[in-house]
C-alpha cells in the first residue's frame, strides 16, 4: 500500500479521521452485545503416515492387553470360586466319613458286647450251681462251657487263638518261657502252652507263652 492510499483510508472525503477497528465484538441497535465473529478455522497439522500407523498399533496393543487382563481376572475369580466349593465339599465329605466310621465303630462295639452277654449268663449259672451242688465236677463243667462260649464270642468278631502245642516255634507269635530237652524230631517245636495267644486278623493281640523243645547234643561215645 502506498503512502497516499494509506492516507486516503485514514481520512474520509469530508476530512474526518478513519480509525481501523479490529474489535470482533458485535452489538445490536439497542447496544446489546451479540455473538462475536467466529475465529477462523485453523488447519490441523497433518501427522506423518508412520506416526499414524504407530498410534494405531499402540491402540490395538492397549486394547488387547486390557482384554487379556479382564479375562485373567475372570479366570482367577472362577478358580477361587471352584477352590472354595471344593474345600467346602471336601470338608463335608470328611465330616460324613467321620460320622460313618464312628457309627460303624459303635455298632461293632454293640455287636461285640451283645456276644459277651451269654458268657456272663453262663458264669452266673455256674456260680449259682456251685452254691447248691457240692460236687466240683459240675462246677468244672460249667466253667469249661463258659470258656468255650467266650472263645466263640471272640471268634465271631475275628479274634483267633494262636496255634501253639505241636507247631513250630514262631518268635512273631510265641514267647518262649522255658525249654525242654527233646528228640531231634521235635527240636524247635512248641511242647507246652502256659497262656493262649490271640490275633485279630493280621494283628497280634498278644503272643502265646509257651515251652519250646530243644534237641540235646549226644556225646561221641553214645
Amino acid at each position: 500500500m502506498s503512502e497516499n492510499d494509506f492516507f486516503d483510508e485514514m481520512f474520509s472525503e469530508d476530512g474526518e479521521t478513519k480509525i481501523p477497528v479490529f474489535d470482533k465484538r458485535r452489538f445490536n441497535e439497542k447496544g446489546e452485545r451479540i455473538a462475536d465473529d467466529p475465529e477462523p478455522a485453523k488447519d490441523e497439522p497433518v501427522k506423518p503416515q508412520r506416526e499414524r500407523e504407530l498410534e494405531e498399533l499402540l491402540k490395538a496393543e492397549t486394547e488387547r492387553r486390557e482384554a487379556a487382563e479382564s479375562k485373567l481376572v475372570g479366570v482367577q475369580a472362577k478358580f477361587e470360586e471352584a477352590k472354595s466349593g471344593l474345600e467346602k465339599e471336601t470338608s463335608e465329605m470328611r465330616e460324613r466319613l467321620k460320622k460313618t466310621l464312628e457309627s460303624r465303630a459303635k455298632q461293632d462295639q454293640f455287636n461285640f458286647l451283645t456276644t459277651l452277654l451269654p458268657v456272663l449268663d453262663n458264669l452266673n449259672r455256674a456260680i449259682a450251681a456251685s452254691e447248691t451242688d457240692p460236687e466240683i465236677e459240675h462246677l468244672r463243667e460249667g466253667v469249661i462251657g463258659t470258656a468255650r462260649s467266650f472263645e466263640q464270642a471272640l471268634l465271631s468278631v475275628g479274634v483267633e487263638a494262636v496255634p501253639s502245642v505241636g507247631s513250630d516255634f514262631d518268635p512273631e507269635m510265641h514267647e518262649a518261657v522255658d525249654m525242654k530237652p527233646v528228640d531231634l524230631t521235635e527240636d524247635g517245636k512248641v511242647t507246652a502252652e502256659y497262656s493262649k495267644g490271640y490275633k485279630f486278623g493280621d494283628q497280634l493281640l498278644r503272643p502265646a507263652r509257651v515251652q519250646v523243645g530243644k534237641a540235646m547234643a549226644h556225646s561221641a561215645g553214645e
